[in-house]
């Protein structure tokens, strides 16, 4: 079994650890990385950079999801930020989004197989799970999707009025939170800080958190993949 030193002492730092929480980690990656060898999941596979760049990065900012009961993570992929915040937040529902069917099926039987009774995948475009979820979630994350802009406009939606939007991003984030300025406007969102963290090694993440402070307007988010060809400026 892969062995996750920095994994560890994160979680002890923060009272989470338990010998079944950190198990859960390591089948978590198991399953990634076999799953990977027979579908695109991931760039990153040796042990030391995923402990690093998908489990850290993905916990960083554990406590922005603090009092959240329901939430969403568009563009799943492998499962990154929604399941390791669900291995250490058993108390909260975390609801997957991804397009790709096949994403969607190893997202279902890894949670199953890691016995992780609040996490459930679904296949959907983020556009279109909007018309089912719409501000039904306390909380809605993404990372690695797209420009925050455009992410913006794709969370923003789901997002109850009073919950948050936690968005993962890398350095020069300050740029694309300026060029969203607009967009956060129109999607009823107010810029609630932007919390900065150092990776193990040096690597910068940024994570602008968004609180919804009115309901968006229903025209929001637009179909035919406008968000990414005309977003909001």
């Amino acid at each position: 079994m892969a062995e996750f030193n920095l994994l560890k002492e994160f979680l002890q730092k923060n009272s989470l650890y338990s010998d079944e929480i950190y198990a859960k980690f390591q089948t978590y990656y198991d399953c990634v990385t076999e799953t990977n060898k027979v579908m695109n999941l991931t760039a990153i596979t040796d042990e030391e950079e995923f402990e690093k760049k998908h489990f850290l990065d993905s916990l960083l900012p554990f406590k922005e999801f603090e009092g959240a009961e329901k939430v969403a993570d568009i563009g799943s992929g492998a499962g990154f930020p929604a399941i390791p915040l669900a291995i250490i937040m058993p108390g909260v529902s975390f609801t997957l989004v991804d397009s790709l069917n096949k994403r969607v099926t190893f997202l279902n039987g890894v949670t199953e197989k890691l016995g992780l009774k609040n996490c459930s995948a679904i296949h959907s475009r983020a556009e279109d799970f909007a018309k089912t979820g719409r501000e039904k979630f306390d909380a809605v994350t993404a990372r690695a999707v797209a420009a925050l802009n455009v992410l913006l406009e794709y969370t923003s939606p789901l997002c109850k009025v009073g919950g948050k939007i936690i968005a993962y991003k890398g350095a020069g984030a300050e740029e694309e939170i300026a060029e969203a300025k607009n967009a956060a406007v129109a999607l009823g969102l107010k810029l609630e800080k932007s919390v900065d963290f150092n990776l193990p090694g040096g690597d910068v993440r940024v994570v602008p958190v968004y609180k919804k402070v009115r309901p968006c307007d229903k025209k929001y988010p637009r179909g035919g993949n406008k968000p990414r060809t005309n977003p909001i400026l």
